[in-house]
């Protein structure tokens, strides 16, 4: 039974929505986000960036930092660019691009459930980065962006999402992205109902913000007696039909002192390596289709080396580590190596190639995406996928719907 529970959302005033909700700062380069902290005072960027415009400097995930940024959450809230719902309500969000449409709930996610593994995980989290993370939600008291989870729908889910969405939406607005956005405010009534549709699913799985769910149960579990909302964490529930999976391809910087010749070599023993005319993503699983000097290649991996019947063992990016990056390349932790970068599918074979030139990477591997089937199986055997397996969409707005854990 999948719990989604009400909450009392803090949100952009409908006139300045399209101005408060953006990407998480991360996916922006500097000087695109320095464009927007300066030229959109309502932007959620200010509060996390607090430092912009401020004299005071403070240190990275410090402290003191962490205090700048709940200040200014506080000043948004004081000027009337975010508003507190009168009662705890159901959110539903639609998010339309020319590659993918999906329509999904958002609502509270259960730390209970994640702690039971009701709420099924594919990605190890680094403990650091969860530290920090942990104590950044203790110190602001807010979640801001959505975790994204996935369920396979019912007859009655999907129904009554279809039904609630011929009304009009609260806030409706595309960005600058092309993407189109549209929230709909549910009544108590519905919101009652919707809760009630959702018993009927049994798994939940993370789909993506795995290190922000694991973060909410630690607070959850280390300070849930004094903070009693932290028993549930911002989600965006969507049927698992509705995510578009991407893979996430790997850069590699240098070829290990071998030659394009000897490391071809290499590959024909893993399997069939054929040179194709243009750079293409590969079009079925345990095939890698790479670019090294000036050229592009697949390697069909011989099938006597994959072990099917294993989630993990048998996915690509395993495989791709396994057999190449660790043996013949010398890489032998994803994580912390600096010899490997990853692109996401997002990049098409022609991108791929200039981003490869511009970084002056030796050579690049081009995945055939994981299934939602793949990761299902992973997380049902309590396993994990490799570093950086999967590119998930839809990727959230910070600043659309607030989660309040200290109120």
């Amino acid at each position: 039974m999948a719990n989604i529970a009400k909450f009392k959302a803090l949100r952009p005033v409908r006139d300045k929505v399209h101005l408060v909700a953006t990407r998480p700062y991360y996916s922006y380069k500097k000087n695109v986000l320095n464009a927007k902290l300066e030229d959109n005072p309502y932007t959620f960027l200010r509060i996390i960036n607090p430092e912009f415009g401020n004299p005071i400097k403070t240190k990275p995930n410090s402290n003191k930092r962490f205090e700048m940024v709940k200040d200014r959450y506080r000043d948004f809230i004081n000027k009337g660019i975010l508003i507190n719902e009168e009662s705890e309500r159901l959110y539903l969000y639609r998010q339309s691009s020319n590659t993918n449409t999906c329509i999904g709930v958002i609502a509270g996610a259960s730390v209970a459930e994640y702690l039971q593994k009701k709420i099924k995980i594919h990605e190890a989290t680094l403990s650091t980065r969860e530290a920090i993370f942990t104590r950044y939600l203790d110190i602001v008291g807010y979640n801001a962006e959505p975790v994204l989870l996935s369920y396979k729908g019912t007859e009655n889910t999907e129904t009554k999402l279809r039904e609630l969405i011929k009304e009009r939406p609260e806030y409706e607005f595309t960005t600058t992205d092309l993407v189109k956005h549209e929230l709909w405010v549910l009544s108590i009534e519905q919101s009652d109902d919707l809760q009630t549709c959702f018993k009927g699913i049994n798994d939940v799985y993370i789909a993506d913000g795995h290190h922000r769910s694991a973060s909410s149960a630690a607070l959850f579990t280390n300070k849930g007696s004094l903070l009693p909302k932290a028993k549930y964490f911002l989600a965006y529930f969507v049927e698992e039909s509705q995510l578009n999976i991407m893979a996430f391809n790997r850069l590699i910087k240098s070829l290990n002192n071998l030659t394009p010749i000897a490391f071809i070599d290499h590959l024909k023993k893993l399997g069939t390596v054929k040179k194709i005319m243009k750079g293409v993503a590969p079009e079925k699983n345990h095939v890698l289709n790479f670019y090294i000097e000036n050229g592009w290649y697949s390697l069909e991996i011989n099938p006597e080396l994959i072990d099917t019947k294993h989630p993990v063992k048998s996915l690509d990016s395993n495989l791709l580590t396994e057999l190449i990056l660790k043996p013949i390349l010398g890489i032998e932790d994803l994580k912390t190596s600096v010899d490997v970068d990853f692109l996401p599918g997002t990049f098409n074979a022609m991108s791929f190639e200039l981003e490869l030139k511009k970084k002056k990477y030796k050579l690049g591997f081009m995945l055939y995406p994981s299934s939602i089937e793949q990761i299902k199986a992973v997380a049902d055997e309590g396993l994990y996928m490799p570093p950086k397996s999967t590119w998930v969409e839809p990727k959230l707005r910070s600043g659309l719907t607030i989660y309040n854990i200290h109120e």
